[in-house]
């Protein structure tokens, strides 16, 4: 046949989106003489054109085509995927995953150290948590002042015991008392504070 496709169609019932409908449409199927009511593809690379077919042929016809049919699986991967976004381009909202820095005190010419306390403030410990009342008259037993670090207070903590035990002041009552103070003192900042 002249101009038939690979299907021995003719080339005449392709239908092109700009092209006036016409009343009747027979058929493309070849030997077949009903209403081509029905639609189907040309092809992947030609969507916006049609074959018109009768419902029995179309349904054959959609049962044989494949859109990805000649295409890889990576080719079947990239196309399924651009379908999801509408082939459209995509890119990463924030331009990647690493972390964006903050701001640098050391990029800012500041000579009469008007930022530094500022630079050294900032960061985990620049506001200190919410300390219970134990803690607090922990931390005033101790003579220490939040932020400190669990070694500050185990050094702090052996100074005091060192300085008030008993033994070492003659058996003294008072110094008794303060080293029990010392002891729950420290007890309750590493059960509490610390106990991690």
């Amino acid at each position: 046949m002249k101009n038939a496709d690979e299907h021995g169609r003719s080339a005449a019932w392709v239908s092109h989106p700009h092209s006036a409908d016409v009343g009747t449409r027979l058929c493309g199927w070849p030997d077949c003489a009903e209403a081509g009511d029905h639609r189907a593809p040309v092809s992947r690379d030609h969507l916006s054109e049609f074959y018109w077919f009768c419902l029995d042929h179309v349904r054959i016809y959609n049962r044989s085509w494949n859109y990805y049919v000649g295409m890889s699986d990576a080719q079947v991967e990239a196309c399924v995927r651009s379908d999801t976004i509408w082939n459209r381009p995509s890119w990463p909202f924030a331009g990647g995953n690493e972390p964006k820095p903050g701001f640098n005190f050391g990029d800012v010419d500041d000579p009469f150290d008007v930022l530094k306390a500022d630079a050294i403030g900032a960061g985990a410990n620049a506001h200190p948590p919410q300390l219970s009342v134990p803690e607090r008259q922990a931390f005033t037993v101790l003579g220490l002042e939040f932020p400190v670090t669990r070694d500050e207070v185990k050094a702090r903590y052996k100074e005091l015991v060192k300085r008030h035990h008993p033994d070492a002041n003659g058996g003294d009552k008072d110094a008794e008392e303060r080293s029990k103070r010392i002891n729950q003192a420290y007890e309750v900042l590493m059960s509490g504070m610390f106990s991690k």
